[in-house]
């Protein structure tokens, strides 16, 4: 049953993609791509690179203290990094590459909703090379000033450097600031600056003017300032996915890039609209080849109804799976 459900599942994921999205793979970077790599069966983050125009760094919702690099081009692993330096992580689920070129990891999930007293973020360079190898990655003790909670977006503000936590609860979450440095000898308290909705993970935008936030079925860009949320929010055209859990921008600013959990999990691009402000590219950022800024298709602009038409397909598929299951014990 659990297979079938699943299978449904995927195909009305694949049917509500948005219909722009149909683009030939290995030619583009920051395109949209899927994770050729049997290892990723559980990609919970994703992070655009700085150093390497056109690869994503992604990790698996688990224990193991691996980071892959996936090449847009063709959806293929080009690195390999073993973090040393750590103990063995417990639920790995969000990746964000800071404004000094470090890659932040936060081993920040609790499927609990508060039963460890503090959770973990890992630090290390990105590489100048992309090859597998070993990095010595420093490890950051994290507690909330309101007490454990569950998280799945961890977001790096790309002029400031400090670091933000959104928790994750289906009533609703707090956007949690850490201190200015984090700190490597003590404990880092994150105090709540803001409230969210059930957020699976986050990124800020390269201009750190806009800070997006997904869930399961929804995604919102909202104006940063002076340390908060600027305003309420605006829907963007997420696409319906199976197990909905990452999210960021490529590194122009130009377009969201949604991923999710699962198998050869499909990784999509959509395009930026002025959303009440400027993305401008940050400094120092090299364009990316072969990525115009094309009007976002007509699908990506419905996030209301590939939600509303996403319910439908699963609830059919749930109904069709129930009559099956009937027939089968009349029979």
């Amino acid at each position: 049953m659990r297979s079938a459900l699943c299978a449904l599942g995927a195909a009305a994921a694949l049917v509500l993609l948005p219909a722009g999205h149909a683009r030939a793979e290995g030619q583009e970077p920051d395109r949209d791509f899927t994770i050729e790599d049997s290892r990723v069966t559980e990609s919970s983050g994703l992070a655009a690179s700085r150093a390497h125009p056109g690869i994503y760094w992604t990790h698996n919702d688990q224990d193991a203290p691996l980071i892959y690099g996936i090449d847009s081009r063709t959806g293929k692993t080009v690195a390999t990094l073993t973090m040393q330096g750590v103990g063995t992580p417990r639920d790995m689920e969000a990746i964000a590459v800071g404004p000094d070129g470090d890659i932040y990891v936060g081993d920040i999930g609790d499927n609990l909703d508060g039963s460890w007293d503090h959770v973990w973020i890992y630090r290390f360079p990105e590489p100048k090379v992309l090859k597998d190898q070993k990095v010595a990655a420093k490890q950051y003790v994290v507690k909330y000033a309101d007490g454990a909670r569950n998280a799945e977006a961890l977001m790096v503000h790309p002029k400031t450097g400090r670091v933000y936590i959104a928790s994750k609860n289906e009533d609703g979450g707090g956007l949690y600031a850490g201190p200015e440095r984090l700190s490597a000898s003590g404990t880092n308290v994150f105090r709540r600056v803001g409230e969210v909705p059930w957020v699976t993970d986050g990124a800020f935008s390269p201009a750190g003017d806009r800070l997006l936030l997904r869930g399961y079925l929804m995604a919102r860009e909202y104006a940063w300032k002076d340390g908060r949320l600027g305003d309420e929010g605006t829907s963007v055209g997420a696409p319906f996915q199976g197990q909905a859990e990452s999210a960021t921008y490529t590194t122009d600013g130009s377009a969201y890039i949604f991923g999710s959990e699962g198998r050869n999990s499909r990784v999509v691009r959509v395009e930026r609209t002025d959303a009440g402000g400027s993305s401008e590219k940050p400094a120092g950022t090299p364009a990316t080849p072969g990525s115009p800024q094309s009007p976002r298709s007509p699908a990506a602009d419905g996030e209301k109804g590939n939600v509303t038409v996403g319910f439908l397909v699963l609830a059919g598929a749930f109904v069709l799976v129930f009559g099956i299951k009937r027939l089968l014990r009349r029979g």
